[in-house]
C-alpha cells in the first residue's frame, strides 16, 4: 500500500472558485489540501454584488469602496448615469480578497501548500496521485505527491488539470484575453472624478468586441479592457482610456494579464474523481465579465458533488456540479451572449445600446438581476415594455 498522504480531496488553484470548494469541504469535516502558486492575481474590475457578499459571507473590511452608480459611455462619448437605486456594490482588491478566502478554507481545517500543479497519475489500487512543484518556507522547492480521492480543478483558464484528467471537450475552449493597470488614486483628482461610480465604455478603439472599464477601488483605481482578438494591443487601449479618464499621470502599481473563457465547458467533470470550477469550468458571464460571483457559486457547486460523490462512490454526482450551475445560471448566460453578440459588434450598435440603458425599465431590471443574479420575473409589463423598445433599437426606428 502506498505511503503517501490521502486526502478527500485536493482542490488545485486558489482563487475565489477554488477557497470556496476547499472552505465548504473542510467545513463538511473532509480532509482538504488547498494548492495555489504563488504571486497569482487575476485581472478583474473588483466587483461583487450583494447576492455574494451574503451568500458567501463576505466581511465589510474586504469592501475597499462602495460602488453606488455606473456610468455607460458610448463610442461618441454620450453618457448614461444609472444609479443604483437603494444599495451598492461592492468593491475588492483581488490581492487581499483573494488570500483571505484561502486564510478562511485553511481556518476551517484545509490544508494549504504552495507550488505549481505538475499532473495526475495512478496508485495500484487505482487512486489519484497528484504531483505538483511545492515551494516550502525558505524559499527551496521539491517535488510532492499526495493521493487524493477527488480532486477539484480551480487552476483557471486553459486549466491544466482539465488536460492532465482528460475532461472531455476542455481543449476545445474559445477564450478572450483580458488585461488591467491597478493605479494610485492621484492626491487631486481629475475633472468627473467619482470614487463611488464605475465607469463602462463602450469604444471600438477601446475592444472591438468588450468594453473598457475604470473602476474605483478606494485608494486605487483598475483601468482595462479585454478582446478575442488576438492583433488587438489591449495595452495602447488602456494608456488611451487611462489618458481620457485624466489619470495618465498616476502611479502604476501594477500590470496584470490573462485569459477568460468566453462560455462553460460542455462538461466539468471525468467521469472517475474530478471535476472543474471558476475559469476552469468557463464560469465568466458574456457581456458583462463578471466572474467573481460564479467563480464562488461554481466552487460551491462542485464541493457540493464531490461531497455526494465522496459519501456514494457514485461517479454520476460529479456531474451535479454543472448541472446545478446551469440551472440556476445558465438562462442568464445565455441571454447575456445574445447582447454581446448583437450589440457589441459594432460603434454603431454600442451607440444604440448606450441609448437604451437611459430607459429606466432597463435600469430596474438589469441592475434587479444584477445584484440578485437571477432573471426577475415580478414586473412583466417592464419585460413587455423592454422588448418592444429593443424591437425598435434593433429597426433603427428608435431615437438614440
Amino acid at each position: 500500500m502506498s505511503q503517501l498522504p490521502l486526502f478527500d480531496v485536493v482542490v488545485i488553484g486558489g482563487g475565489p472558485a477554488g477557497a470556496t470548494a476547499a472552505d465548504d469541504l473542510a467545513r463538511d469535516g473532509r480532509s482538504v489540501l488547498l494548492l495555489d502558486r504563488a504571486g497569482r492575481i487575476k485581472p478583474c474590475g473588483g466587483a461583487i454584488p450583494p447576492r455574494l457578499i451574503k451568500d458567501f459571507a463576505i466581511p465589510d473590511h474586504l469592501l475597499v469602496a462602495h460602488a453606488t452608480s455606473a456610468r455607460m459611455i458610448s463610442p461618441s462619448d454620450q453618457r448614461v448615469d444609472i444609479p443604483i437605486d437603494g444599495g451598492f456594490v461592492g468593491m475588492v482588491d483581488r490581492e487581499a480578497f483573494d488570500e483571505w478566502l484561502r486564510e478562511r478554507a485553511g481556518r476551517r481545517g484545509a490544508v494549504r501548500r504552495t507550488g505549481t500543479f505538475e499532473g495526475i497519475a495512478r496508485d495500484d489500487d487505482g487512486t489519484a496521485v497528484v504531483s505538483f512543484n511545492e515551494v516550502l518556507d525558505d524559499g527551496a522547492q521539491r517535488t510532492t505527491q499526495v493521493r487524493a480521492r477527488a480532486i477539484v480543478g480551480a487552476d483557471g483558464a486553459r486549466s491544466k488539470v482539465a488536460r492532465a484528467a482528460a475532461v472531455e471537450g476542455a481543449e476545445r475552449t474559445r477564450y478572450v484575453f483580458a488585461y488591467h493597470e491597478i493605479v494610485r488614486a492621484p492626491a487631486v483628482k481629475p475633472a468627473g472624478y467619482d470614487g463611488s461610480r464605475c465607469d463602462v465604455v463602450y469604444r471600438g478603439t477601446l475592444s472591438p468586441d468588450f468594453y473598457g472599464w475604470v473602476f474605483p477601488h478606494g485608494d486605487t483605481l483598475s483601468i482595462g479592457t479585454g478582446s478575442a482578438d488576438k492583433g488587438f494591443s489591449l495595452r495602447t487601449a488602456v494608456t488611451s482610456l487611462r489618458q481620457a479618464a485624466g489619470l495618465q499621470d498616476a502611479e502604476t502599481v501594477r500590470r496584470e494579464g490573462a485569459p477568460i473563457p468566453m462560455k462553460p465547458l460542455p462538461r466539468w467533470d471525468n467521469g472517475r474523481e474530478t471535476v472543474l470550477a471558476g475559469d476552469a469550468a468557463g464560469v465568466v458571464a458574456p457581456a458583462s465579465g463578471e466572474g467573481i460571483y460564479y467563480a464562488m457559486a461554481g466552487g460551491r457547486f462542485a464541493a457540493e458533488s464531490v461531497h455526494a460523490f465522496l459519501d456514494s462512490g457514485d461517479v454520476r454526482s460529479l456531474r451535479l456540479a454543472r448541472k446545478r450551475f446551469m440551472r440556476a445560471h445558465g438562462k442568464v448566460f445565455w441571454v447575456l451572449g445574445m447582447l454581446q453578440r448583437f450589440w457589441y459588434s459594432s460603434d454603431k450598435r454600442r451607440e444604440r445600446f448606450v441609448s437604451i440603458c437611459r430607459d429606466r425599465d432597463v435600469q430596474q431590471l438589469t441592475f434587479d438581476a444584477y445584484m440578485n443574479k437571477e432573471l426577475v420575473r415580478k414586473k412583466p409589463m417592464a419585460h413587455v415594455r423592454i422588448f418592444f423598445k429593443d424591437v425598435a433599437h434593433l429597426l433603427g426606428v428608435a431615437r438614440v
